[in-house]
C-alpha cells in the first residue's frame, strides 16, 4: 500500500512510527514538478550528512603530516583519494573541510539576508525618511561586488571564522532587504491589513503576524540561492589565502594548494572542485525550483 493512502490504519500506523505523510507528499509533488530540484535536494542531503559524520569516521587527522608518502595517487589502501604535498590525506581533509564550507555557506547568507529582511520590512511599511535612509545604505553596499567587498573588510580585520562568516555576510544584506521591500509595498496595501490597523492592532504586530509571513516564499528563494553564492565566495577567498588560515581545511584552500601541484598530485585539486561544483549546483538549482514551485505566476507551467 502506498504512503498516500489515506486509510485509518494507515494513518494510525503512521502516527505510531513517526512518519509525517504530509512533508512526504509534499515532497513527492515537488519530486514531480521539479525532478532536477529534487536530485539537488538529495545532494544537499548527502552532503549534510558528510559534513555532521564525515570528522567522525575521517581515517586521519586532517592536519596530520606523513599520513601517506606524498603526492600518492588515489588507491583502494589506507589513502582512498591519495595524499598531498606534506603526506596529509586528501580524503580526511574533504570530510573535515565540508563542515566548514557548508557551515560558512548556511550561515553568513542566513545572516546577511535576515539583518536585510529587517531592513525590508522596516523600509517597505514606514516609507518616508526611513525608507530613503535605509535605500541610501542598501544602494552602497550594492555598488561592490561580493568578492570585493568581502575582501575588504577582511583586510581591515583578522582571519578567523568569525571574522569570515561577517565579511560573507555583509554584502548579502541588500539581497534580503531589496526582495522584502518590494514584497512588503504590496502587502501592506491589502485590505486585510487595513483591517488590522482600523481594529488598533500595532505596527510591529502587522509586520510579524501579516505582512512578514507572506514575505517568506520570496525570501526563501533568494537565501536558497545565496548559499551556493556564499560557497564560492568563500572558497575563492581561500583560493587567494585570505580565508580561514591554515591548517585548518577548507575547500577553497585545497584547491589552492591543488593548482599549485596539479603536475605531482591532480586530485588534490580535481576533488575539491568537484565538490564546490556539486554544492553551488544544488543550492542554486533548488532556488529556482522553490521559485518555480512558490510563485502562483509559474505554477500553472510545466
Amino acid at each position: 500500500m502506498s504512503v498516500s493512502d489515506g486509510s485509518p490504519d494507515v494513518l494510525v500506523a503512521n502516527r505510531r512510527s513517526g512518519i509525517s505523510v504530509r512533508p512526504l507528499r509534499a515532497f513527492a509533488r515537488f519530486s514531480r514538478r521539479s525532478p532536477v530540484g529534487a536530485v539537488a535536494v538529495g545532494i544537499i542531503l548527502a552532503l549534510s550528512v558528510m559534513a555532521i559524520v564525515g570528522p567522525h569516521v575521517a581515517p586521519f587527522d586532517p592536519e596530520k603530516i606523513g599520513a601517506g608518502p606524498k603526492y600518492l595517487a588515489p588507491s583502494f589502501g589506507e589513502n582512498l583519494l591519495g595524499t598531498d604535498q606534506l603526506g596529509r590525506d586528501v580524503l580526511s581533509r574533504i570530510l573535515h573541510g565540508t563542515w566548514i564550507t557548508l557551515l560558512v555557506g548556511v550561515v553568513a547568507s542566513t545572516g546577511g539576508t535576515m539583518v536585510g529582511a529587517i531592513m525590508g520590512l522596516a523600509s517597505g511599511y514606514w516609507g518616508g525618511r526611513t525608507d530613503a535612509l535605509i535605500q541610501r545604505i542598501v544602494d552602497i553596499l550594492m555598488a561592490f561586488p561580493v568578492l570585493i567587498l568581502a575582501m575588504a573588510l577582511l583586510a581591515a580585520l583578522d582571519r578567523s571564522l568569525n571574522t569570515l562568516l561577517f565579511a560573507i555576510a555583509v554584502p548579502f544584506i541588500p539581497y534580503g532587504a531589496r526582495v522584502v521591500r518590494a514584497t512588503t509595498l504590496v502587502i501592506k496595501e491589502a485590505q486585510y491589513v487595513d483591517a488590522a490597523r482600523a481594529i488598533g492592532a500595532s505596527d510591529l504586530r502587522i509586520i510579524m503576524h501579516h505582512i512578514a509571513p507572506g514575505c517568506l516564499a520570496p525570501y526563501l528563494v533568494v537565501l536558497t540561492g545565496l548559499v551556493g553564492v556564499a560557497i564560492i565566495t568563500e572558497s575563492a577567498l581561500g583560493f587567494l589565502g585570505l580565508g580561514i588560515p591554515p591548517p585548518t581545511p577548507t575547500w577553497g584552500e585545497m584547491l589552492s594548494k591543488g593548482v599549485e601541484l596539479s603536475f605531482f598530485a591532480p586530485v588534490v585539486a580535481i576533488v575539491p572542485g568537484v565538490f564546490i561544483t556539486l554544492a553551488v549546483f544544488s543550492f542554486g538549482t533548488v532556488g529556482d525550483a522553490l521559485r518555480d514551485v512558490l510563485d502562483p505566476r509559474l505554477r500553472g507551467r510545466t
